[in-house]
């Protein structure tokens, strides 16, 4: 006799809806604000920093903000990050200056980092074994809506004025702390009670196993830094140097006018073209298809899974590059096949990360696992400063070519990797 799933209690469809709304509000600034810093004047170079720090930020948090969300809770947390959120997008629409700019980015990683961990830990406090799957199933959806819609609402106000753009990110903050005051209820759960120093010495102590360090260091590397890359520059790259208005005409021919529309706008000229930041995402490929590609790989073993995943984004890089030089709306070929090799290698990494840490070090193992999305954050100084000096050269799409060898590269290194060190032994549950 199967077993009987248990419900959701509100507070988990309360702690859903929030995910969305943050989500759109974080994406919708961070896909496009690579158009938003050209359109001031700003180098590259500069943006690069820009990202670097913002995502720095945003994934190092994380690693101590839950330490507070067990002092105080999880919604006097949430609240602190909204205090934190609010007024940083609000700057953006005063700040022009370099350093104004940067300083903004920092506060918004700053909120971002002490959010991230609360609502999936809101989510794992909510469910049980009858429902944990689903529950997370439906959380990543969230994810993916809200990072989807974020960018595509906050194109179309762009189009009209930044700063309505940042007005509506900002309103969407406003709108989660009404939602947590008044809907979202302190869930039950047990407290993991470490202080800051013992949660330290705890990451220390994974640390010091220094094959595991340097696995993780060859992962941030090899996959993070390019990941990260993609998503720092698809926006950008797809608004300034690919022919958007022959993407709209493809849009419109499969998908009719309506969506077409939805996603364009009309510049000075008079010409319809696609906006950037509405397209050069994966969310909405990760909605339609990650419960499908998941099922598809769950009995591959996890590190051939994850070099499958590798190639596949080499490949969607590849496109992306010939999509300048052939037809425009190969574009969405390219983003497909990074879409696929992001659903197959980065989950599966940080599952096999969690299966190699001895079963009662799971957790420090995957808090250690940050180290290695941290060190993706140099995707900024490195890859958006290199396509700056490729697009100053005519030549913009060679960014994406050499992101494609580099991910190639991280499959030879991977392999030689476990070869000359020897493969992590995944453990039973």
């Amino acid at each position: 006799m199967s077993e009987t799933r248990s419900s959701f209690p509100p507070v988990f469809w309360v702690a859903n809806l929030i995910e969305v709304m943050e989500r759109f509000a974080y994406y919708g600034i961070y896909f496009g604000f690579g158009i938003y810093m050209k359109s001031l004047g700003f180098s590259p170079d500069q943006l690069g920093w820009v990202q670097f720090i913002f995502l720095l930020l945003s994934y190092t948090i994380p690693v101590i903000s839950g330490t507070f969300a067990d002092r105080f809770g999880f919604k006097k947390t949430l609240l602190v990050a909204y205090m934190a959120y609010l007024p940083a997008i609000l700057l953006l629409i005063f700040n022009k200056t370099f350093s104004g700019i940067a300083l903004t980015m920092l506060t918004i990683g700053f909120a971002a980092g002490i959010f991230k961990p609360l609502i999936a830990g809101t989510v794992r406090a909510v469910t049980d074994k009858s429902n944990k799957t689903l529950g997370f199933g439906i959380f990543y959806a969230m994810v993916n809506v809200g990072g989807s819609f974020g960018p595509i609402v906050a194109g179309k106000l762009r189009a009209i004025s930044w700063d309505h753009a940042f007005y509506a990110a900002a309103g969407m903050i406003v709108l989660m702390f009404l939602v947590t005051v008044f809907f979202y209820k302190e869930p039950p759960r047990q407290i993991e009670g470490l202080t800051l120093k013992q949660k330290f010495r705890d990451l220390r102590i994974a640390l010091s196993d220094a094959k595991f360090t340097s696995f993780l260091v060859v992962l941030g590397v090899m996959w993070w830094v390019p990941f990260w890359a993609f998503f720092n520059l698809c926006a950008l790259y797809v608004d300034s140097n690919v022919d958007t208005a022959q993407l709209y005409l493809d849009i419109r021919s499969v998908l009719g006018s309506g969506i077409a529309g939805f996603l364009s706008h009309v510049d000075e000229d008079g010409t319809r073209r696609v906006l950037g930041e509405s397209i050069s995402n994966t969310g909405y490929i990760i909605v339609i298809l990650q419960v499908f590609v998941s099922k598809t790989i769950e009995k591959w073993r996890a590190l051939p899974t994850f070099m499958s995943g590798l190639a596949l984004s080499a490949a969607g890089f590849v496109i992306l590059g010939y999509a300048r030089m052939s037809v425009a709306s190969m574009i969405f070929v390219g983003i497909f096949f990074f879409a696929l090799g992001e659903m197959m290698a980065s989950p599966r990494i940080q599952e096999y990360i969690t299966w190699i840490a001895p079963k009662e070090k799971a957790g420090l193992y995957m808090g250690a696992n940050f180290l290695a999305t941290a060190i993706g954050a140099f995707s900024g100084p490195i890859y958006t400063g290199l396509y700056g000096r490729f697009d100053a050269a005519g030549h913009p799409e060679y960014v994406w070519y050499t992101l494609a060898a580099h991910v190639l590269l991280a499959i030879v290194v991977i392999n030689l990797f476990v070869k000359i060190f020897g493969a992590f032994e995944e453990r039973e549950a």
